[in-house]
């Protein structure tokens, strides 16, 4: 199928292009580079543009395609607390303008993706997808603005869609061709690498009087390859004239911040220091998914749930990262 990537330069974007142009797809990466990186996206065709572009939208969208997968947006919880209208613009206003250029071009099928933070700090141990919305920062508020325009609009049109809510994406390709490449990034096995490969002086425990085990924040960490199989799934769903559908992206069980550094001083072999301080705003004390529905409609089987797993491929391709930057990419 013909398929335009909004984000596919990005960190989960881009696994996601490789998975399609690896099966045969026509796929088109369509990425403003402002946190995004020209190699991420290999073969694949790719378009520099903004989501907030109506006239470049509009240009390549007229030349036609299946289904869209929105990945384009801004993901560091502080920095959403931070500066929230920023986070408003990019994250709904640029989407509502991304709506408009879909339905204006006619695509028949549109991927979504969101994130637990809708959730903010929900009651049970497990979230599914009928737990109450309420997000307790401007991220999640953000994503969650969009989620509703875009059923609002599949309930007034023939468009229909897949949201795919993510809890803490992590790791790399096994193969070490791409991975997480932000500049500054927040993700804690991200962080925790680049310690490791001596990046960073160490890092921070934001918190340690969590109501948890350990008093650390707990975590579903779900592998980038893993979340990049369920967004192909949904695809092909919505493309053989499934209906629309929305499914948490998790594992179901998680590990708390503490037992994230531990993993990776076991992996790495690397005893960076760690700083305990104080929280940070708008962090839940625990967030793991209940991704049965996920596994039951679709058949999604994890093949890389195993943390120990996830960290070496973050690692390994820390490491490459590195030594590419330090020499030239290309």
């Amino acid at each position: 199928m013909r398929v335009l990537v909004t984000g596919g330069a990005g960190y989960i974007g881009s696994h996601v292009v490789r998975q399609l142009v690896e099966r045969g797809d026509d796929v088109v990466a369509y990425d403003s580079l402002v946190t995004g990186h020209d190699w991420a996206v290999g073969d694949a065709e790719l378009v520099v543009g903004d989501v907030g572009d109506r006239a470049t939208l509009d240009r390549v969208l007229a030349r036609g395609f299946d289904s869209v997968l929105h990945f384009a947006a801004s993901t560091v919880v502080p920095e959403s607390v931070a500066d929230p209208l920023s986070f408003y613009r990019n994250n709904t206003a640029n989407t509502l303008n991304l709506f408009e250029a879909v339905t204006a071009a006619g695509v028949g099928t549109f991927l979504f993706s969101s994130t637990a933070a809708v959730y903010g700090i929900p009651a049970g141990a497990l979230v599914d997808e009928a737990s109450t919305l309420a997000p307790i920062n401007p991220y999640g508020a953000s994503k969650m603005m969009s989620e509703r325009i875009l059923t609002d609009l599949a309930a007034a049109s023939s468009l229909r869609y897949g949201i795919l809510r993510y809890f803490n994406v992590a790791g790399a390709d096994p193969q070490g061709r791409i991975g997480q490449a932000t500049p500054e990034a927040t993700h804690l096995i991200k962080v925790a690498s680049q310690a490791a490969v001596g990046v960073r002086s160490g890092l921070k425990i934001f918190g340690t009087d969590y109501d948890t085990s350990d008093g650390t924040c707990v975590r579903d960490y779900i592998h980038v390859e893993d979340l990049a199989t369920a967004h192909l799934l949904l695809l092909d769903h919505l493309q053989a004239g499934g209906d629309s559908r929305l499914y948490n992206c998790g594992y179901g069980h998680g590990y708390s911040v503490r037992e994230i550094v531990d993993a990776v001083h076991r992996v790495t072999g690397v005893p960076f220091l760690v700083e305990e301080t104080d929280r940070r705003p708008g962090d839940p004390a625990q967030l793991v998914a209940d991704s049965s529905a996920l596994k039951r409609d679709l058949g999604w089987r994890p093949q890389y749930d195993d943390i120990d797993t996830i960290v070496s491929h973050a690692y390994t391709w820390e490491r490459r990262l590195q030594g590419e930057q330090a020499v030239g990419w290309g």
